[in-house]
């Protein structure tokens, strides 16, 4: 009977639809021993306005959303509480400009390996859900863009 009664609102638009988003060409920058810090990458598409307002991985102690931006003619990088995905349209995470910091690294990232990354969207309703994601490590000195890549 609920499912029921949640469909026929769901139907009237009366239940609120979640985002559904979907991640390309996702990647985590490698590390040298001892560094505690490295980003991610990748592109986000939401079917319906939403926002990136949060991640985490077990690999970091901290993990926050970031912008880097030109101000005074100095490249500045800083976080940002959430970032917005209109509907419909890709938004990229990429060097030098959003991305996702991880801080306080565990151990080295290393190319070849999976990082484990978790998404947290909230929908125009704030209702909030999660994308999990296992993001392959490129090498430090990997280009911005690598041809073919999935994920």
């Amino acid at each position: 009977m609920k499912k029921l009664v949640l469909a026929a609102l769901f139907a009237l638009g009366a239940v609120p639809a979640l985002a559904d988003v979907s991640v390309a060409d996702s990647w985590v920058r490698a590390t040298v021993p001892q560094q505690k810090a490295t980003g991610a990458f990748m592109q986000l598409k939401s079917d319906v306005p939403a926002r990136l307002v949060g991640a985490s991985s077990p690999l970091a102690e901290a993990v926050e959303i970031h912008e880097m931006r030109m101000e005074k003619d100095v490249m500045k990088m800083s976080p940002i509480p959430a970032l917005e995905l209109p509907a419909g349209d890709a938004v990229k995470l990429e060097p030098g400009g959003y991305h996702i910091m991880l801080m306080g690294l565990q151990k080295q990232v290393k190319e070849g390996q999976q990082v484990p990354l978790t998404l947290m969207i909230e929908n125009r309703d704030g209702s909030r859900h999660s994308v999990e994601l296992s993001v392959p490590v490129r090498p430090l000195n990997a280009p911005l863009r690598m041809p073919h890549s999935q994920h």
